[in-house]
């Protein structure tokens, strides 16, 4: 290495020239042929195979994205008569509650299923009916409001027969409040549904 730092000492970088190329010095030769070969291989890659291993790891990403994507179809596709027999079953599922839902008909006479499942459970009716009926995106929500007077065991037992209509009731924002006589004053509103068959879903 003392041998090439003093040959390059003992240059005359004023006497070489571009003309006289193959007169230059062995050692600057070398240095020129390395720089320019680095160059080449820089633009090279660069110009060349920089663009293609982006590509390359597109390619992948993509390929793994498919396989992704595949495995999910893959998935259903496997069990499309399962989901077929799944999507049969809600659908006579949904079916059934539809039924269970009250037609325009059948309301008023939801207000007498309550009046006697509260009667037969010992409450005495303070107050009962409609309140104005809520829109929703496809179903309408028909509430009714009720007072009624009696025990913690009767409130109880008021509450099980209403799940066990044939309709579907809730019941809502319910408070119990005591009376002067040691009776207990149950408020509460139950709210049956409508379905809108004329609104999209």
């Amino acid at each position: 290495m003392s041998l090439d730092i003093k040959a390059l000492t003992e240059i005359q970088w004023s006497e070489i020239e571009l003309e006289n190329v193959g007169d230059w010095p062995v050692i600057v030769k070398i240095i020129c042929c390395t720089f320019v070969a680095a160059l080449v291989l820089f633009f090279s890659y660069s110009l060349l195979v920089s663009d293609e291993i982006d590509s390359y790891h597109s390619a992948v990403e993509k390929e793994s994205e498919l396989r992704s994507t595949y495995q999910v179809k893959y998935a259903v596709a496997i069990n499309l008569d399962i989901y077929r027999q799944q999507m049969v079953e809600m659908e006579k599922k949904f079916s059934q509650l539809l039924k269970r839902l009250p037609t325009s008909n059948e309301t008023p006479g939801l207000l007498d299923d309550l009046s006697y499942v509260g009667t037969t459970s010992g409450l005495t009716f303070l107050k009962i009916g409609w309140l104005p009926e809520i829109k929703k995106e496809f179903y309408t929500e028909l509430p009714i409001k009720i007072e009624v007077v009696g025990t913690y065991h009767e409130f109880g037992d008021f509450v099980d027969k209403v799940a066990q209509l044939p309709r579907i009731v809730s019941l809502h924002d319910f408070s119990i409040n005591t009376s002067g006589d040691s009776e207990l004053t149950f408020s509460v509103v139950a709210k049956t549904y409508r379905y809108e068959e004329g609104i999209k879903k």
